[in-house]
């Protein structure tokens, strides 16, 4: 061989360098495509989770206020079992609604003309409302919620309209989406919801 060709021939150093560097690439591109899958796996973990185990869903409209304004987002948890006081989602002419549970099924339910709700011949506590009214009310009271359904009412008395009117009435169990158990926005109002 010609001395020339030799020293255009790459030295073992280079090589090494050289093989160091695809060795590199190739595990640069594993990492990227992992990490692309790891994120593509969350994203559809997440959707799943929020479609069927904690639906979030922004408050429209001023039925809920005060504890509940326009705007803000909340978490809902999917199940089937309520209690008095309770704020849920149920399923109407395909909205959701977010309602307060007054009655339970079988209970008998009282609205005063001032607004104060009796359940049961009991008059219930009602610290979240800040003003009281029949608002729309078109059913004759004593009313006995149905086996299987709920009494619900909104917390802004004057201006919801809930079980107190025959058009909505109580709501069957299986129209019930799952209880309220957080407002995420706005971030300074973050709280957990009893």
């Amino acid at each position: 061989m010609k001395k020339s060709n030799l020293k255009n021939l790459p030295t073992t150093s280079e090589i090494s360098s050289e093989l160091k560097y695809e060795r590199n690439r190739i595990r640069f591109r594993r990492i990227i495509k992992s990490s692309v899958y790891a994120l593509i796996l969350v994203a559809a973990i997440a959707v799943l989770i929020a479609t069927l185990v904690l639906p979030v869903l922004q408050i429209s409209g001023t039925s809920m206020e005060p504890t509940l304004n326009n705007g803000e987002i909340v978490v809902l948890f999917k199940t089937a079992k309520l209690e008095r006081g309770d704020l849920c989602g149920f399923s109407y002419s395909n909205k959701i609604l977010i309602k307060r549970v007054i009655g339970l099924p079988g209970d008998f339910i009282v609205v005063d003309n001032e607004g104060n709700v009796f359940v049961n011949n009991e008059k219930i506590d009602e610290p979240y409302i800040t003003e009281k009214g029949l608002g729309e009310c078109d059913i004759e009271f004593p009313y006995e919620v149905p086996p299987e359904e709920y009494f619900l009412m909104g917390d802004h008395r004057s201006t919801s309209i809930d079980s107190r009117s025959s058009v909505i009435g109580c709501i069957p169990q299986e129209q019930i989406i799952g209880k309220i158990i957080l407002k995420v926005w706005p971030l300074s109002d973050l709280s957990i919801i009893d």
